[in-house]
């Protein structure tokens, strides 16, 4: 058994882990430690496991082998580090961390312990999105010259999302850090990886990070993404378009569906494609790396690089500018 501790319920998906924690027949959680003790406290009690105040006594502890950070994000750096250090798995939140710096710092400690670390990048292990990579991979649309991907809720007009969530010092960022993250990986999935990336924030309801964001990104061969996010959309859907010399793909527009077009085909018409079978969670690979002693390199290295995006757009808005990825590594 996978004895794991859950460090800080200040996320807002931190409970949704814990069920995963609870419902894996090879783990359990065995401890909380939270930066705000009310709070974890409180999480203890309801799941029945001991609050510990400390973080190093915690992480000392060899009753517990892995830990699950939903910490504000400006923290990653400093608890995964430490965890790690410690011995520990690490199983967390996206953003890795807020700056590229930090990311390899991170998993330079990670590398150095020799412990297992995972991020949760989810959209990954749907079957929309492998079936759209098998696509793209077969050459139908041809060479990728366009992906557009989009993810928008209401959460700050119908003010369901936590206040923290509008702390840029914990978060790093609104729209973009948070919910843009997915769209931001699967654009760099099916675009590959750019070379500059320009962003523009709007802050439509007046909090202090963005509620309302699009990041462009340029390949070296000429290839463009258009990311989108907001916290002020009540029915956008989640929307993915990969756009290349051959042929054009469309998913979410706004039905769960799959369709494309294609000169290789010789239809005339618009195909749809079938989903794939999701992959196991994030959280179930973490496990699996534990137990068969491997390493996620693929999720390690796209949560990188989604550091390095999300680090491009803050400065990017900052300076008013196009920002090259070669500035940041």
């Amino acid at each position: 058994m996978i004895r794991v501790a859950m460090l800080s319920y200040w996320h807002v998906h931190a409970w949704d882990y814990t069920k995963e924690v609870q419902q894996h027949p090879d783990t359990e959680v065995v401890a909380v430690w939270d930066e705000q003790p009310a709070r974890g406290e409180e999480a203890a009690a309801k799941l029945g496991v001991p609050f510990i105040a400390n973080l190093d006594e915690l992480l000392a502890r060899a009753d517990i082998d892995g830990v699950v950070v939903d910490t504000p994000t400006n923290e990653h750096h400093r608890i995964i580090i430490k965890a790690a250090k410690a011995g520990k798995h690490i199983f967390t939140e996206k953003v890795l961390a807020l700056t590229t710096q930090e990311a390899d710092e991170i998993i330079a400690a990670v590398e150095q312990a020799g412990v297992k670390l995972i991020v949760s990048l989810p959209r990954l292990n749907h079957g929309y999105t492998t079936a759209i990579e098998r696509i793209v991979r077969d050459g139908l649309l041809g060479q990728v010259t366009q992906v557009r991907t989009r993810l928008s809720h209401n959460g700050a007009t119908a003010d369901w999302l936590p206040a923290h969530f509008y702390n840029k010092e914990q978060c790093g960022g609104g729209a973009l850090i948070d919910l843009g993250c997915h769209p931001m990986y699967l654009a760099r999935l099916f675009l590959g990886m750019p070379v500059q990336v320009q962003a523009a924030y709007g802050y439509v309801t007046g909090k202090e990070v963005e509620d309302n964001a699009v990041a462009v990104l340029t390949t070296a061969d000429g290839g463009i993404g258009i990311v989108e996010a907001g916290f002020i959309n009540a029915h956008s859907p989640f929307t993915i378009e990969v756009h290349g010399t051959e042929g054009s793909l469309l998913y979410g527009t706004p039905d769960d569906r799959i369709v494309y077009r294609s000169n290789k085909t010789g239809d005339l018409a618009w195909a749809e494609a079938e989903k794939e079978a999701d992959h196991i969670s994030a959280f179930q690979q973490w496990i699996q790396h534990i137990q068969n002693d491997t390493i996620g390199e693929a999720n390690i290295q796209m949560a990188r690089e989604l550091t390095m995006l999300m680090e491009a757009s803050n400065r990017s808005v900052a300076g008013s500018r196009a920002v090259r990825i070669d500035e940041l590594s």
